[in-house]
């Protein structure tokens, strides 16, 4: 009897495949840099990246994964100066990007980061028709450091600018970025502040109405520091003159606050405390608008920080700490975790002698960090982010 001959084996297998959803769903685990690469994979590949789904996709997978990075800079930065990303716990140092683009008055304006996109503002003197000097802002530009683009934002709808202020915040609902700038005007008697509101997805300006008291005879904005953007709402700390009946002036600390879903301002009380005179500082602490102030002493500064526990009820307003500090102490911010950063000053004028300390607001531990620079620092969080890769007028650098 014949013997049955083997089989020969299979030499062409069919081709298996992962699911759409699979490879989505791995893809949008991966960091900002594989994805850049990945693009040129294939051209479904290419087209799903670079979707705003997806884009949106990736955003929130990373958020959830509450990343501890902080980016710490001057307020006020040089052009081409380095911007040091560092690790939000210990403050090591994890990278540094130069800013690729340039303003004419040589001053980059700091003025927020949403996740991980950058927003830069324009520093300027310039002079009025009746020779009095102010700050304006002009030029404003978005910057995603790690796909390495940026976009100069069109010119202001407002009739002039005047004493800018300029606040950045990120529309969850639309995974949208938005822009907004109120402009003081400069005449006698003192009229409202204009405003205005930049959308990215739309690349355009629109004005905006603000809600205003009538009987204002001077305001100023209290805080150079970034505008803190929480529970959806850009915040500004107004001094306010407010005239009352007869020869009476009344004299009035205020929040106004910007709700980035409804484009709606309107005001938010202080903590009732009214020992604000020798400085304070709008802020946010874990997702909570909080505000530091500090207090002289008879023997020392006091630094006392309030934090709203709910947001727009003046009750909820709660004192968290009160740190005492040396006299020349400058308040930097909190970052992710909580940590009060300081700055103690060996004199009135910055130094590299300076200190950059970490304070735990409960057990009031100090740690010094290895933080060195001459010029007042701001702290702001930052992940990596996928946002103006799909964006109109976009330049690459």
């Amino acid at each position: 009897m014949k013997e049955a001959r083997p089989q020969p084996p299979i030499l062409r297998q069919k081709k298996s495949h992962l699911p759409d959803d699979i490879v989505l769903d791995i893809l949008a685990r991966l960091p900002v840099k594989s994805l850049l690469r990945f693009r040129c994979v294939r051209k479904s590949w290419y087209f799903r990246i670079t979707s705003p789904n997806f884009i949106s996709t990736h955003l929130n997978m990373f958020l959830c994964q509450n990343q501890g990075y902080v980016i710490h800079m001057p307020t006020i930065n040089l052009d081409n100066q380095d911007l040091k990303v560092t690790c939000d716990r210990t403050f090591d140092g994890i990278s540094e990007f130069k800013i690729p683009f340039s303003f004419q008055s040589g001053l980059a304006f700091f003025v927020g980061s949403c996740n991980g996109l950058l927003c830069f503002s324009d520093f300027r003197l310039q002079n009025s028709l009746i020779n009095n000097v102010f700050f304006g802002f002009n030029d404003v530009y978005l910057w995603n450091p790690s796909i390495r683009k940026y976009k100069k934002l069109p010119d202001t709808c407002l009739s002039q600018l005047h004493l800018a202020k300029v606040g950045f915040a990120h529309h969850s609902q639309k995974n949208d970025y938005k822009v907004v700038r109120i402009s003081r005007p400069f005449s006698e008697p003192m009229p409202p502040p204009e405003a205005e509101v930049y959308t990215l997805s739309s690349d355009s300006w629109k004005r905006v109405g603000i809600s205003w008291r009538p009987n204002v005879v001077f305001y100023k904005f209290s805080c150079v520091k970034p505008f803190p953007f929480v529970s959806g709402h850009l915040h500004w700390m107004l001094d306010m003159i407010e005239e009352g009946g007869g020869q009476e002036m009344r004299y009035i600390e205020m929040i106004l606050s910007f709700d980035v879903n409804s484009e709606k301002f309107k005001e938010l009380p202080l903590p009732d405390d009214h020992s604000f005179k020798d400085g304070k500082s709008l802020t946010s602490v874990k997702e909570k608008l909080a505000l530091a102030k500090f207090e002289q002493q008879p023997h020392g500064m006091l630094c006392c920080v309030w934090v709203m526990r709910e947001y727009g009820v003046c009750e909820s307003w709660n004192k968290l700490c009160v740190v005492p500090v040396v006299t020349h102490t400058c308040f930097i911010g909190f970052t992710k975790y909580g940590s009060l950063l300081i700055q103690k000053k060996t004199q009135e004028i910055c130094s590299l002698e300076d200190k950059y300390v970490l304070i735990d607001p409960k057990t009031l531990y100090e740690k010094e960090t290895s933080i060195q620079a001459i010029h007042p620092l701001v702290i702001a969080t930052y992940m990596e982010n996928l946002a103006l890769l799909d964006g109109a007028n976009v330049i690459s650098y």
